[in-house]
């Protein structure tokens, strides 16, 4: 075993004393043999059905099933999805539960996010538990409670528990598409962002800082993203580390039955993209490249924030709310704005969950400006510079302009109060509405030119205005 992988064993070892249901997880070179012991470990003598697609059963499914087999653990005939546009959708979820609740084979999952979270959710209703292998570094739910499925035209997360083991072989993983390892790594660096969201509903008492979750995400975080050329051209250390930090956030959803601790405004950004069906170039892009440019979109508001703050404070002047709006008329702006009754009402839903009434924004307002000096200081140590974090990206090949996954300027910038509502979520976009700044902060964005080059804007796309 080389140093790198005993140091990740070492933290994930640790790690795992904190999680509700994931009792085994092994990363590492040649990691897929082990796959017959730890079933045993996990199930006994239960049978066993491999869950993949067509790509994932060729890069991982055969050589797990043979290895299974050979150890004489009983198999049921694999499931292999054969639909080229498969999705997150709970057809799919439906599908799956068909062919788990006719026995009681553990599912294996093989394959990547989309795999894990069908096999994930339709384990749970068939009240059966499971095991993920992992065939690329792209997503970070794979030991997360809850899966991210589609129903309805609504992205959501439903009530699942995580999988009793998890294995990522790194030889599997290096050999991934490229693009896909990218993905995780855009996902993992959504964390920086994600961590700042957090810090400050914890200063102002919406929801309070986990300190072990919060360490299992953010202790390890800038030395697992600090080798993305790494990522890129397949380094073990790079990837073993890159894994890691997945798996980690994974576990830290786990043990905090949320996604809180891997999760904030970049995430809203995506999950907006994800209810409004955008596609480019006919395809939907990954949700790592999407978290790509909701976090340079979140990280170019707090830069906006800082600046307003620092050189115009006098903008901020508590006692003066007129622009706080009740919820009523919050309500009839979602109506008009999201056309499909469900989709809108879940929004106002969502949005009523974090709204406070005049008294307490007052209130809050007052916390802000006694708090600011230190919550400042908190938040810059946990932010990275937009073009460092931009030149980060661009090193492994994730997406670092709107328009490399197709969004227009002018959408990116109505996007900002979309993503606002149509999650429960405290992040920076509530807490610059609050401020009373949200419109000049986000409105300096695409004057200053400082984020995104004006060619990028050549192209109008106005069915979101």
């Amino acid at each position: 075993m080389k140093s790198f992988e005993k140091e990740t064993a070492r933290r994930i070892q640790g790690a795992l004393k904190t999680a509700a249901t994931t009792k085994i997880i092994e990363i590492g070179l040649g990691a897929i043999q082990k796959t017959a012991r730890v079933f045993r470990e996990c199930f006994d003598d239960a049978s066993a059905i491999i869950i993949a697609d067509v790509n994932t059963y060729s890069a991982a499914g055969r050589q797990v099933e043979e290895i299974l087999k050979t150890d004489g653990i009983h198999m049921e005939h694999p499931f292999v999805f054969s639909d080229p546009n498969l999705y997150a959708e709970m057809k799919y979820v439906d599908q799956l539960v068909d062919v788990l609740s006719s026995s009681q084979a553990i599912a294996i999952a093989v394959g990547s996010g989309t795999i894990n979270d069908l096999t994930k959710l339709a384990s749970y209703r068939c009240s059966h538990q499971y095991m993920s292998i992992t065939t690329a570094g792209s997503v970070d739910g794979y030991t997360a409670f809850g899966a991210s499925i589609t129903e309805k035209s609504f992205k959501q997360t439903f009530y699942s528990p995580a999988p009793m083991a998890a294995i990522a072989d790194l030889d599997v993983i290096a050999d991934a598409p490229l693009e896909m390892n990218a993905w995780g790594y855009a996902d993992l660096m959504a964390k920086i962002p994600a961590g700042a969201d957090w810090i400050i509903a914890d200063a102002l008492g919406v929801e309070p800082i986990n300190p072990t979750s919060w360490g299992l995400v953010q202790n390890p975080l800038r030395k697992l993203i600090s080798n993305p050329s790494g990522v890129k051209h397949r380094d073990y250390q790079a990837l073993c580390f890159l894994l890691e930090g997945l798996i980690m956030s994974g576990l830290a959803m786990q043990q905090a039955q949320s996604s809180r601790p891997a999760s904030g405004a970049e995430h809203q950004f995506s999950h907006l993209w994800d209810n409004q069906h955008h596609k480019h170039n006919g395809k939907t892009p990954s949700h790592g490249f999407k978290v790509a440019v909701g976090s340079l979109a979140s990280l170019a508001l707090y830069e906006a924030l800082f600046d307003l703050w620092d050189n115009s404070m006098d903008k901020i002047k508590i006692g003066k709310h007129s622009y706080w709006k009740g919820f009523s008329e919050i309500e009839k702006e979602i109506k008009n704005t999201f056309s499909n009754p469900v989709e809108a009402a879940q929004v106002i839903e969502q949005s009523r969950q974090k709204y406070i009434d005049f008294t307490d924004l007052e209130k809050r307002l007052n916390r802000v400006v006694e708090i600011w000096p230190e919550l400042s200081r908190n938040l810059q140590r946990q932010l990275m510079g937009f073009s460092e974090f931009k030149a980060m990206l661009q090193q492994v090949d994730a997406p670092i302009a709107p328009m490399d996954i197709g969004i227009e300027l002018n959408r990116l910038k109505k996007s900002y109060g979309l993503a606002q509502l149509i999650r429960k979520r405290y992040t920076i976009l509530d807490f610059t509405k609050e401020l009373g700044v949200f419109e000049t902060c986000v409105n300096s964005i695409f004057i200053s030119g400082k984020y995104w080059e004006k060619q990028y804007n050549t192209l109008t796309d106005n069915r979101y205005e």
